[in-house]
C-alpha cells in the first residue's frame, strides 16, 4: 500500500516518568438529565483495562507442536500491518507498519500496532522480517523494535536502507540491527528455517516470506501483484513462483486490498509507457508529476525517461529527495551528472527542459504540490503553460484535500491530468493484485489453510468467498480481527481461533508519547472540536463558602459571549447558587465537591439552552 509521509518529528517533551504530561481539563461532565448522548460514545475496546501495568496472563502459553498466528495490525483496516508467528520458543514478527490519524484520533501524529503481547514475550522474539519499504509495513519499526527487545531485522537491501533512514529520526532509540537477505536465501532464525522470494510491487526489493514447520510451510507474500501481460505471467514471474510447484504449503496469509477489483491489475509497464507518451507530447511545456515518494520503481523510470528526452529532473518535497537519494545509494538509480538539479535552480533552465517530481498527490497540507497550488511556496510557483500529472490514485479519506488542491491548480490556468482524465494515457497503476492476480496466487500456492489479511473486514470476507470458490473448505479458513489468536493443531489437521484475544487497541504516537491509554485525551479533543469549552472562574471565601464576586466566564469555540448576555447572566446566577449550596455547613470546605457540582449543573444548563455540550472547566479559587 502506497503511503504518505508523516511528520514524525517530536513535538512534546517527556516528564520524569518518560510519559507525556497528562492534560487535566477538570471533571468529566455527565450527560445531563439522563438524555441520550448527541454523539456516539467512544468505542469500547474489549482488550482495554484500567491500569498501566496491564498483563495478558489470561492468554495461555502455546502448547508443544502448535503453530500460533496473531495479526496485530492490518486486518479490520488498511495500514499498520504486523503479524506474529509463534512456534514453540520462537516468535517471528512480520512487518511493523503505521496508519495515519483520522477523525477518531484528533491531534495524534500516527498510529502503530499494539505491542503488549510481544512485550510480555520479548524473550521469545528472534527476529522481525520486513517485506518491503512502504510505510504501512515499516512506519512503526523503530518504535516497535524498542518495545520488544530490539531483535535483528531481516530484509532486502533497499528496505534496510529506508529503515536506517527512518531510524535516524529517532536518535534516542537503539541502533537498527539489520541483516540484508537475498531472494531464495534460506536463514535459520531461532529453531525456524525461513526462506525469501522476490515479488512484484511498486517498490524494488519487495519479498515474500516462507517459514518452515513440520507440517508444511507458512507463506506470506507481503504486498504483491502479478507481473503479467493480458493475464499471462512473465517468464521472470513464473520463475520466481516455481518454488511452490513442489512445496507443501500449510498456511497462506495474503493481501486482500484489491479483492473487489475484477480482472488483473494494470502492469506498471503500461504506466511507464503512458507517462513517456505524455512527456513526449508535452515536450514544449514544463511538466510537474505528483507521485508517491515511496513509488520508487516509477520514479526511477521517470529519471530514465528524462535522460532519454534530454530533460532535467527537479525534486520537490523532503520525502521525494530522501527516497531518490536512497535509490542512488542502493545502486538502483545511476543518473547522469546533470540530470538531477537542485530545486533552487529551476528558474535558470528553460521550462520545456524541466520535469518536477513532487510530493503532494494526496493533497497533504505542507507537501510540495499543495504549496504550489496555494501559492505559498517561496521557491516554486506554477505557470499557466505548465502541465501537472497526478500519478497516484486517491487514498480513501483524502478526497476533499485533493479536490481543494486541484481547484488551486486549475485557478492558475494549469493543465491537469489524473488517472481519471478521460481519453488520457495510463498515469497510475495499483501495486496490489486484483481478483485474478489473487486467483493465480492461490492456484500456484495450493495451500491447506488460509487467512486473508491486509484489508477491512468486508474485504477479508470477500477474499474468503473467493478462496472457497477455489476449493478451500470453509473450516480451513479464518477471517481474523486484530488480536485474534489463531492456532494450527499439533498434528497439522485443524485451524481454530482461541476465545482469548491479544491486546490490539491502536497505539497512538502523540509527540513523544506512545500508548493505547489516551482515550480520555482523545475524547476531550473531540469534545473541544465539536462544542468548544466553557471555563468558570469563581473566587470563594475559604471560611464561609460565599462568592467574593460574580464568576468570570470564558468561552472558546462554544458561543459568542457578546451575543448571549442573558445566557451568561443566568449561568452566573446558577453558578453562585450551586457553589454556595454545595459548600453550606462545610468546615473545612470541600472544593472538589463544589467543582463537581458546578460542572454537572452548568453542563446540564448549557445543554438545555443551547443543545451543545462544551467541555466545562470549573476553576474555584479560595481566598
Amino acid at each position: 500500500m502506497e503511503q504518505q509521509t508523516p511528520n514524525t518529528q517530536p513535538k512534546k517533551q517527556f516528564n520524569n516518568n518518560g510519559n507525556k504530561p497528562k492534560r487535566n481539563f477538570g471533571r468529566r461532565p455527565q450527560q445531563p438529565g439522563g438524555r441520550a448522548p448527541r454523539r456516539p460514545a467512544w468505542p469500547k475496546n474489549e482488550n482495554a483495562t484500567e491500569t498501566i501495568d496491564r498483563k495478558t496472563a489470561h492468554i495461555p502459553e502455546i502448547e508443544e507442536g502448535v503453530v500460533r498466528i496473531i495479526p496485530l495490525g492490518g486486518v479490520e483496516e488498511i495500514g499498520k500491518n504486523m503479524t506474529a508467528i509463534e512456534i514453540g520458543d520462537d516468535i517471528i514478527v512480520i512487518d511493523a507498519g503505521m496508519a495515519f490519524s483520522n477523525e477518531t484520533t484528533p491531534g495524534v501524529d500516527y498510529v502503530i500496532p499494539n505491542t503488549r503481547y510481544l512485550e510480555e514475550r520479548k524473550h521469545k522474539i528472534r527476529a522481525m522480517i520486513v517485506t518491503h519499504g512502504h510505510l504501512d509495513h515499516t512506519g512503526g519499526v523503530p518504535l516497535v523494535l524498542s518495545r520488544i527487545g530490539n531483535p535483528p531485522v531481516y530484509s532486502r537491501n533497499l528496505t534496510v536502507l529506508m529503515l536506517k533512514k527512518r531510524q535516524a529520526e529517532f536518535p534516542h532509540l537503539p541502533a537498527l540491527n539489520s541483516i540484508v537477505v537475498e531472494n531464495n536465501e534460506v536463514v535459520t532464525i531461532g529453531k525456524l528455517r525461513v526462506k525469501f522470494w522476490g515479488v512484484t510491487h511498486t517498490i524494488p526489493d519487495s519479498m515474500g516470506v516462507i517459514i518452515e514447520t513440520p507440517h508444511g510451510n507458512i507463506v506470506n507474500p507481503g504486498d504483491y501483484k502479478l507481473d503479467q501481460i493480458d493475464g499471462i505471467a512473465t517468464e521472470s514471474e513464473e520463475k520466481a513462483y516455481k518454488i511452490f510447484d513442489t512445496m507443501k504449503t500449510l498456511l497462506l496469509m495474503t493481501d486482500s486490498t484489491n479483492i473487489e477489483n475484477e480482472g488483473f491489475s494494470l502492469p506498471e509497464i503500461k504506466v511507464h509507457q503512458g507517462l513517456e507518451n505524455i512527456l513526449r507530447r508535452e515536450s514544449n511545456h514544463r511538466v510537474i508529476i505528483a507521485a508517491f515518494a515511496s513509488h520508487i520503481t516509477r520514479l526511477i523510470k521517470l529519471v530514465e525517461i528524462a535522460e532519454t528526452l534530454g530533460k532535467h529532473i527537479f525534486l520537490n518535497g523532503r520525502s521525494m529527495k530522501t527516497n531518490i537519494e536512497i535509490a542512488i545509494q542502493a545502486g538502483l538509480l545511476k543518473p547522469k551528472k546533470d540530470t538531477i538539479v537542485s530545486m533552487d535552480q529551476i528558474d535558470q533552465f528553460p521550462p520545456h527542459k524541466c520535469i518536477v517530481l513532487s510530493t503532494g498527490g494526496q493533497g497533504e497540507e505542507f507537501s510540495g504540490l499543495m504549496r504550489a497550488a496555494n501559492k505559498t511556496d517561496k521557491k516554486f510557483s506554477l505557470k499557466k503553460t505548465d502541465t501537472v500529472i497526478l500519478s497516484s490514485s486517491v487514498i480513501p479519506g483524502n478526497e476533499r484535500a485533493i479536490e481543494r488542491m486541484k481547484d488551486g491548480i486549475s485557478r492558475q490556468g494549469v493543465k491537469l491530468i489524473s488517472y481519471r482524465t478521460p481519453g488520457e494515457e495510463y498515469v497510475h497503476a495499483t501495486g496490489h493484485g486484483n481478483k485474478e492476480d489473487v486467483r493465480w496466487l492461490h492456484r500456484k500456492i495450493n495451500e491447506k489453510f488460509f487467512i486473508p489479511i491486509h484489508g477491512n473486514h468486508y474485504r477479508l470476507q470477500q477474499h474468503k468467498d473467493l478462496a472457497m470458490e477455489l476449493g478451500i473448505p470453509e473450516n480451513n479458513i479464518v477471517v481474523p480481527d486484530n488480536g485474534s489468536i489463531i492456532e494450527i493443531s499439533a498434528d497439522g489437521n485443524k485451524i481454530s481461533v482461541r476465545k482469548e484475544k491479544a491486546p490490539a487497541s491502536a497505539m497512538m504516537v502523540d509527540g513523544f508519547s506512545i500508548g493505547d491509554e489516551q482515550t480520555v485525551v482523545i475524547r476531550d479533543r473531540q469534545m473541544l472540536a465539536e462544542d468548544g469549552m466553557f471555563v468558570v472562574v469563581a473566587l470563594v471565601d475559604a471560611k464561609t463558602g460565599l462568592l467574593k464576586k460574580s464568576p468570570d466566564l470564558i468561552s472558546r469555540g462554544f458561543v459568542y459571549l457578546k451575543e448571549n448576555q442573558e445566557l451568561l447572566r443566568n449561568a452566573r446566577t446558577l453558578i453562585k447558587r450551586t457553589i454556595e449550596t454545595s459548600t453550606k455547613g462545610q468546615n473545612p470546605i470541600n472544593f472538589d465537591d463544589a467543582k463537581n457540582a458546578v460542572a454537572d449543573s452548568v453542563t446540564k444548563y448549557l445543554f438545555q439552552n443551547t443543545a451543545k455540550r462544551p467541555l466545562v472547566i470549573p476553576v474555584i479559587l479560595a481566598i
